[in-house]
């Protein structure tokens, strides 16, 4: 069993690929460090998505998000970040990922980033 943090991310075959289904996962003890204060930030992580061809190992995305613990970095970078690696690595069909993070100065936060296939503009 792994007691360190990874950026590996895995997949495994989708059991379905020729159905829609909704696969929602909920990280709620995430963290990270503000890049500002180097304070702890606490938050969680809601991960929604549609998959194609893979779905996304949870051992692996849970080291994964685990590898920002000590990280300095923004909310808005951080979900974004999030969502283009899960991208990357299992190509779904729809995605959208949720950063709920707690109070610091008096103000919540909350990122929402979607991807949609069926949007991506040809490079």
């Amino acid at each position: 069993m792994s007691t360190e943090p990874s950026t590996d991310l895995d997949t495994f075959e989708n059991p379905y690929p020729s159905r829609d289904y909704l696969i929602e996962m909920d990280c709620p003890e995430f963290t990270t460090v503000c890049p500002k204060t180097g304070q702890p930030d606490f938050g969680k992580i809601k991960i929604s998505y549609v998959p194609d061809q893979k779905c996304i190992e949870l051992k692996s995305l849970k080291l994964y998000l685990w590898s920002f613990r000590n990280r300095g970095i923004f909310h808005e970078a951080v979900t974004n970040f999030i969502l283009e690696d899960l991208v990357a690595i299992c190509e779904p069909r729809r995605m959208t990922v949720v950063g709920d993070y707690n109070v610091r100065g008096g103000i919540s936060t909350i990122v929402s980033v979607e991807y949609d296939q069926t949007n991506v503009r040809s490079k």
